[in-house]
């Protein structure tokens, strides 16, 4: 399973910056959770949380985000900012990129501004 993460992980990462999204970092880890990735998108900091869903019998891949885990990802996002004092005055977001499917032929949805903060 840990194998299959890194694999959209790295999916997501190949196609958000073909959108012109730039790598910051990734696999960020707090005591809280941790960051997939971190984006620059021009000014705007984006947090990606990739999931992935086989079947969709409990809801899609981007449905497992959901307010506990939210919570999390914005704290870990508060102390990555706290880390990086050259990003912490920028615009931020949460995106979430969802695969749905068998790992071979998974559909991808990118949602940004999935969440809000406040």
């Amino acid at each position: 399973m840990r194998a299959a993460g890194a694999e959209f992980e790295k999916r997501a990462c190949a196609e958000l910056q073909r959108a012109g999204l730039k790598l910051l970092a990734s696999n960020y880890t707090t005591r809280y959770g941790e960051l997939d990735l971190v984006m620059l998108d021009r000014d705007t900091v984006v947090f990606v949380e990739v999931r992935h869903r086989l079947t969709s019998t409990r809801g899609d891949a981007a449905a497992t985000v959901n307010a506990a885990k939210q919570g999390k990802l914005i704290k870990t996002a508060e102390l990555w900012l706290a880390s990086h004092p050259a990003h912490a005055n920028r615009a931020c977001r949460f995106d979430v990129v969802s695969y749905d499917g068998p790992v071979g032929n998974a559909s991808m949805n990118w949602w940004r501004s999935a969440f809000e903060t406040c």
